[in-house]
């Protein structure tokens, strides 16, 4: 009775994320399926511990289904043209391209690709962003310090290699496929929804510590991002305690281009850059 009561609130529970799913529409089910997809090649190579099978399949047939409605058109209309409202607005030469939102509810195109420009050799971030990218670490260095840019564009297919690694580590650490979706998601974002795609954002770290964790704030080089960053129109994108806010865990590594004025006043009120378009 146990094992019933706990698929049968596993099941609602899926029925209840599947319904999201499907209003968070076509970016958000391209990844499922792949997810999917990748969940079940785990199974069949011995990845997976075979009491998940039933959760498999039943998520395999609800994939079907959405992948159904995707083909025919019926799913996401809205986000999609959302995600591609977002890419017109960050390709014009509009004032307010540096500030479009990319998170969860406000998915970029797929197939945007900005102009890129190497900020350090093998790292690149949009051409309009460079020489201000460039003049902060060159001024973090003159102050002694070690920058270290850990990422910085990542297009859709490498941000959903990432997530897939992160996912399958989860479930590797043993965690059920909806729990690893769910705990990925608060330290990566979901492909379709990653700034780093948009060529604003890089992932700097120490050069004396490279570690992705809190661990990562207390260096001098953090330290002097979070004073500093502002001059050259940078915010510290996911600050702590903003989590419910920003969808993302604390990460004191990343960093997004926003302009030099907006981020002068996200820095000062200590808010995200959620909380300052909606003012």
């Amino acid at each position: 009775m146990r094992i019933d009561n706990s698929r049968a609130r596993f099941l609602k529970k899926y029925e209840q994320r599947l319904k999201k799913v499907l209003i968070v529409g076509f970016a958000a089910g391209l990844l499922v399926c792949f997810l999917l997809n990748a969940v079940i090649n785990r199974i069949r190579f011995g990845g997976i511990d075979k009491k998940y099978e039933a959760q498999i399949t039943e998520l395999t047939e609800k994939n079907e289904k959405l992948t159904s409605q995707i083909k025919s058109g019926s799913a996401g209309k809205k986000t999609d043209a959302d995600a591609a409202a977002s890419a017109d607005e960050l390709s014009s030469e509009k004032e307010t391209w540096s500030l479009v939102l990319i998170n969860e509810d406000h998915p970029l195109d797929t197939e945007y690709r900005p102009e890129l420009e190497a900020v350090r050799e093998g790292s690149f971030v949009d051409a309009r962003i460079v020489e201000d990218a460039k003049k902060m670490l060159e001024d973090a260095e003159k102050e002694g310090l070690n920058m270290y840019i850990v990422s910085a564009h990542r297009d859709y297919e490498s941000q959903r290699e990432v997530f897939n690694t992160t996912m399958t580590q989860w479930i590797s650490q043993g965690s059920t496929p909806l729990e690893a979706y769910e705990e990925t998601k608060k330290s990566v974002a979901v492909p379709g929804t990653s700034e780093h795609a948009s060529g604003l954002a890089m992932d700097i770290t120490s050069g004396q510590y490279g570690e992705l964790d809190e661990k990562q704030a207390e260096t001098a080089e953090a330290k002097w991002l979070e004073e500093n960053c502002w001059k050259y129109g940078f915010i510290l994108r996911y600050p702590l305690d903003k989590s419910e806010i920003t969808g993302i865990v604390f990460e004191p590594w990343h960093y997004r281009y926003v302009g030099k004025d907006a981020a002068k006043e996200i820095m000062e009120k200590d808010i995200t850059l959620e909380e300052y378009l909606a003012q």
